[in-house]
């Protein structure tokens, strides 16, 4: 198992900066997650670490690598999934599909069967769903088939862009079960959001990011009772 060690990430659009001086870590089998509103950085941190955008200072490592030298289309055999903001399903093929083409890096051979397997057992739905188009699928469901795209890789990382973002409250509640289940098995999690009562229930440490700093930073409860975030992220 490895840890996530990013230290003073920073990433810039032109002459805006979007993310300064970022500093984390995430252990083998622990969830941290990134809060803070819309332009807070959090996406962009995603994005760079993934190698999906250039980082313009800092480091970020994976176990004994240096994710600065890893291309994106590789990240997933270092044992890092990634469920970008928007889902990204392909519409026009079924939902059995694109699972299976989650686990592109893999032959297909009885583990695959059995990642399959888990993946139905943890989203019922999709199981029920296989053969339809994913296009056809609600919102939420695309949420749930993103996810377990990603699963299909057998990360032991896995990086989460705003899964709740356009889900009903319902739905909102089915993916962070998931998401506490995966946590109890030992699966490490990085989790962007901006609704932070889900954030605060899935994760054990947190960041608040604001203007791209990390304005707090603490245990998940901690930050949960704490009066101001309760009052700008809660609203209570």
């Amino acid at each position: 198992m490895s840890t996530l060690v990013v230290e003073n990430l920073a990433v810039r659009y032109g002459g805006v900066s979007a993310v300064r001086s970022v500093s984390f870590t995430v252990p083998p089998g622990e969830s941290v997650g990134l809060i803070g509103a819309n332009g807070a950085g959090k996406t962009s941190t995603l994005r760079a670490l993934m190698g999906l955008v250039p980082r313009a200072a800092g480091t970020a490592r994976f176990g004994d690598r240096d994710l600065g030298k890893v291309p994106a289309r590789h990240m997933v055999r270092l044992g890092i999934g990634y469920v970008p903001e928007g889902r990204h399903v392909f519409a026009g093929l079924p939902v059995e599909k694109n699972l299976l083409l989650g686990a592109y890096a893999s032959k297909w051979d009885s583990s695959c069967r059995a990642r399959l397997s888990e993946v139905y057992d943890l989203f019922p739905v999709l199981g029920q769903m296989r053969g339809r188009l994913a296009g056809a699928l609600s919102g939420g469901q695309q949420q749930m088939l993103a996810i377990g795209r990603a699963l299909m890789a057998r990360p032991v990382l896995l990086l989460l862009d705003e899964p709740s973002m356009g889900l009903s409250p319902k739905l909102v509640e089915v993916i962070c079960s998931a998401l506490q289940r995966l946590r109890a098995e030992g699966l490490s999690l990085l989790l962007v959001e901006q609704n932070a009562m889900l954030t605060f229930e899935v994760t054990g440490e947190c960041l608040v990011l604001e203007n791209g700093s990390v304005a707090m930073t603490g245990t998940s409860a901690a930050l949960r009772d704490d009066p101001r975030v309760r009052k700008i992220y809660l609203g209570l």
